[in-house]
């Protein structure tokens, strides 16, 4: 009986992995060229696409992300399995058609990866769109901003009580939703288009990982770590709502999510954003005025440090092995996708807000 459906002969195989690897080639060409970037893909393609994901993967209450992650690993590790049986065999052929089908379903997932959302990473950086200095500050301007952020804190926690703590997770990814979408307003860049955000399935694991929320870059959900400190999830979502947004590189989704967050009514998201923010510019003081940080340690409020102990704790409750490899994984991860400063770069979000500031006279 004749086969509708025959599986692709090695030299098929070969001619497609060649395929894929000059595709991969041309889009890693084109991202050399920021300016194109924006206007054919930032500007262009990418709001095509997320029209087009948003409303679908919105629809589910859960992630499908998280499914399509945890079916992609469970098929690897059959197909692990299946090769070395196949090598103790000598069924050489056999396996070189895994070897094929592993390396072209790797050159796909690349270039997906790239079309749906990654060549977010090769625009013109945000501070470039928004006409910002962001190197031209001062160790006083440091100190200036750092005072200002801890009153700010000080006094949105005090008026966070018992109501805002007790908000579900679905209120809090609403206020967050509410307060990216007010972003538009501001300027043409901040557009977001059907904005939403999940609790991830894959929270437990994200623990491990010292993950604190992500982007699927293949379905476009933004996913929040559920189980963290109520105080924390606000900004969190509103950082995964700005890699929604376009905004890939860590220190401009920190910036877009910060923004977000102070501008809005909401009492919990304005005090996790100046929450988030002391902790980056306290970070930031240490390195260039170590004796300032600790007098403006002594400023920060009882209820404010309880919280950044609170936050601490939980995630060291986790620390181990697979956290620290998960860091070091994600630093290069960054440092290849035009991030130089790797982790680090989540902390340079100190220099957007400040040449923020600086233009708006805040």
């Amino acid at each position: 009986m004749l086969k509708i459906f025959k599986k692709p002969s090695i030299r098929t195989r070969m001619i497609i992995g060649v395929s894929l690897a000059v595709f991969i080639f041309l889009l890693m060409l084109f991202a050399d060229h920021p300016g194109a970037v924006e206007r054919y893909y930032s500007q262009g393609l990418y709001p095509v696409i997320c029209r087009i994901f948003h409303p679908v993967f919105n629809f589910f209450p859960f992630s499908i992300g998280d499914v399509i992650y945890v079916a992609v690993v469970l098929w690897m590790i059959y197909a692990f399995v299946r090769l070395v049986r196949l090598l103790f065999k000598k069924q050489w052929l056999l396996a070189g058609r895994i070897v094929l089908g592993f390396v072209i379903g790797t050159e796909i997932a690349i270039a997906a990866f790239y079309l749906f959302w990654g060549m977010n990473y090769y625009r013109p950086p945000v501070s470039e769109l928004l006409s910002l200095r962001d190197s031209d500050y001062t160790v006083a301007d440091l100190r200036m901003v750092t005072s200002e952020l801890i009153d700010s804190a000080n006094a949105c926690r005090e008026r966070v009580g018992n109501a805002e703590l007790g908000q579900s997770n679905k209120d809090i990814y609403q206020t967050a939703i509410s307060a990216v979408n007010h972003l538009e307003d501001s300027a043409v860049i901040f557009k977001a288009y059907h904005p939403d955000i999940k609790s991830s399935l894959l929270t437990p694991l994200m623990n491990y990982l010292g993950t604190s929320g992500y982007l699927n870059p293949f379905t476009s959900e933004s996913q929040v770590n559920y189980q963290m400190p109520v105080f924390v999830r606000p900004f969190v979502a509103c950082h995964e709502l700005s890699h929604q947004m376009g905004f890939a590189p860590e220190d401009e989704a920190n910036f877009v999510g910060f923004l977000a967050g102070i501008h809005s009514k909401d009492k919990l998201l304005r005090y996790s954003a100046y929450n988030q923010g002391v902790q980056e510019f306290m970070f930031a003081l240490r390195h260039q005025d170590s004796v300032a940080r600790k007098e403006f340690r002594k400023c920060i409020s009882p209820q404010v440090l309880a919280d950044v102990k609170a936050e601490r704790e939980y995630w060291l409750a986790y620390e181990g092995k697979v956290e620290r490899l998960s860091s070091v994984f994600y630093d290069n991860f960054l440092k290849v996708n035009n991030q130089p400063y790797g982790l680090r770069t989540y902390n340079r979000m100190v220099l957007l807000i400040l040449a923020y500031r600086k233009k708006h006279q805040l």
